[in-house]
């Protein structure tokens, strides 16, 4: 009889006794032995269900038609576990959280195609996963502004009522999502849109160190809403879900220009939440149910009761130490309803930051379960132009799966066995613990910074001239990151690399997805690599440094070509948003200097 530990089950059911004996399928007409039931008796929950595999057959019981959905979501890893010959047992299971989602950013660089789309909802369904968004400033296909998205990849209306209506049969509530005050520069770039916002010219951020970009609707304006109003009268009828995700977060600019005035005399927190309430009342028109993001609204503890009671905050958050307790505690106390919304920890790392996933991913769990969170969404956002790919973020999206259906059952060590059966397919289970050991090669480099790693963000690190925000500390780190961990954690790199080559996946996917990791480790590895020359040229080892940069040029050049080769196979459009710092790289090392 199999153990407890065997079972190989992801979210870990709240109940689960396992008994003697076991259950073989039969070849024809297996459905026949499978009896379900709808009844009181299940766990009084809209996704509970009761699962019991008896030497006689199998036994479903539900309430509602989510919980059946979960039975048989966890059946069917049971069948990939076991085949035909199941062991007999009884599970009684229900979600910690209602609402349990993935947010996957589709506006820094990298759009996904249709056929990526419908296969990560596939997937993230195994894992009880009922909620998707698609994270969208400009990459939806409006018929007003092609121009500003065409580069860029788009998703157009059929795509998106194809994946909803696939959603749908899975079970996925795949909800609109369009950001409706900040972080709107490819908008207000538009020389027709320019206008409508709060500043027109960059600025130096707080920290003196970067520009800020126009990014933020000026809410004064007397366009503002109409040029709203059309996004949404476009947008908001290819999606079937009740809820709509408006954005509203980071909105550095808001008094800074068009509202200054209005800013003096009300202050910030009241212009920001007139109007969200404004927002509120086109989104309440369309028969939605606003959701938004709280970071702004938490800067004005008393402003949060005065938001509408019928929105959904959403409390992100994505490094170790984010105070989750503390703010979804004033939402709680104001009874708003709200989601806590943790990260994978992928961008501006390439190959993973999984130890300050985990930990955040585990006190958002915490915290919203304390505190009555509606939901639990894992986002995944694209910072830097979104290098990384599907591959290594996978790992956290199950990691977040299992924490939000049963946060104290959640064990990490399953999931490599679990990712290799049912995401990566590879009975090898190489790809996946390579994928592990990657995500924790940054250990090596002994530094740590909020929301990047080292490996990420020397090579992607933008032009100094262009002060960008996203990657800026990247050409700097080689001043505080001794040889031997540069060298510690190449060599790391490269076995995992190496571990990657005798992986065995038996699907297509699988293959793209061993070559998608192997793509961005090989990335990371020219992040040691170029800190390793800049290291060089400032001890004046000449020869050793134009050594280093003839060998960096060559790689970086069959890595653009890979990266170029791969990218159609998952995404849209082009990679020019995503990959441009290979180039800016080679151009470092014919100049020899990188300022």
């Amino acid at each position: 009889m199999p153990s407890r530990t065997d079972l190989n089950l992801l979210p870990v059911p709240q109940s689960l006794k396992l008994s003697q004996g076991f259950f073989s399928l039969p070849r024809r007409q297996p459905l026949t032995a499978i009896k379900i039931i709808r009844t009181d008796v299940a766990p009084n929950h809209p996704e509970g269900y009761a699962l019991k595999i008896s030497e006689t057959g199998i036994e479903i019981s539900f309430r509602e038609t989510a919980g059946l959905g979960a039975a048989t979501a966890t059946l069917r890893q049971l069948l990939r576990e076991f085949g035909r010959k199941l062991p007999c047992l009884r599970i009684r299971d229900w979600p910690d959280f209602s609402r349990r989602g993935v947010m996957l950013d589709i506006s820094r660089g990298r759009v996904p195609r249709l056929e990526t789309l419908l296969e990560l909802a596939e997937k993230l369904s195994t894992f009880k996963i009922n909620e998707l968004q698609l994270y969208t400033e400009h990459t939806f296909a409006y018929k007003k502004y092609h121009r500003i998205w065409q580069s860029w990849g788009a998703l157009t209306s059929e795509e998106i009522q194809i994946l909803d209506t696939r959603c749908h049969e899975l079970g996925i509530d795949l909800v609109p999502n369009q950001n409706s005050f900040g972080h709107l520069r490819y908008f207000l770039e538009d020389p027709r849109l320019k206008k409508l916002g709060e500043i027109s010219e960059p600025f130096l951020a707080e920290t003196k160190d970067f520009l800020r970009r126009p990014t933020t609707l000026a809410p004064n304006h007397p366009s503002t809403l109409p040029f709203l109003r059309g996004l949404y009268d476009e947008l908001l009828p290819n999606f079937s879900s009740g809820l709509f995700n408006i954005g509203g977060d980071e909105t550095w600019d808001l008094g800074k220009g068009k509202s200054e005035k209005l800013f003096k005399n009300k202050g910030k927190g009241r212009v920001y939440l007139d109007f969200l309430k404004k927002i509120h009342r086109e989104v309440y028109a369309r028969d939605k149910t606003m959701m938004f993001w709280g970071d702004i609204i938490l800067k004005y503890p008393k402003l949060i009761r005065e938001l509408p009671k019928n929105v959904v905050a959403l409390n992100w958050g994505y490094e170790v130490n984010h105070p989750f307790a503390q703010e979804a505690a004033q939402f709680a106390k104001a009874k708003i309803p709200f989601y806590v919304c943790p990260g994978t920890s992928t961008w501006q790392t390439l190959i993973g930051k999984h130890d300050n996933a985990f930990a955040n991913l585990r006190a958002a769990a915490k915290a919203g379960k304390k505190f009555g969170a509606l939901g639990f969404l894992n986002t995944d956002w694209g910072d830097g132009g979104h290098p990384q790919p599907l591959a290594v973020s996978w790992p956290m999206f199950a990691a977040g799966a299992a924490l939000a259906w049963n946060s104290k059952g959640f064990d990490e060590s399953k999931l490599i066995s679990i990712l290799s059966r049912d995401v990566f397919e590879d009975v090898s289970g190489k790809i996946t613990q390579a994928g592990f050991k990657l995500g924790f090669a940054h250990q090596k480099l002994g530094v740590n910074a909020v929301n990047e790693t080292p490996l990420g963000t020397v090579i992607a690190a933008p032009k100094p001239a262009e002060r960008e925000l996203f990657c800026r500390n990247g050409l700097r780190w080689f001043t505080k990151i001794p040889k031997r961990k540069i060298l510690a954690t190449l060599t790391e790199i490269r076995r995992q690399r190496t571990a990657l080559l005798c992986s065995k996946p038996d699907s297509d996917s699988g293959k793209i997805l061993a070559r998608e990791l192997d793509l961005a480790a090989r990335m990371a590895e020219q992040s040691c690599k170029f800190m390793l020359w800049q290291q060089a040229v400032a001890a004046g080892e000449i020869s050793e440094a134009k050594r280093q940069a003839q060998s960096g040029i060559r790689e970086l050049q069959q890595l653009e070509k890979d990266f170029n080769v791969l990218w159609p196979l998952r995404n849209k459009a082009t990679p020019k948003h995503c990959s441009p710092f290979l180039r800016w790289r080679m151009e470092d090392y014919r100049r020899g200097r990188w300022d």
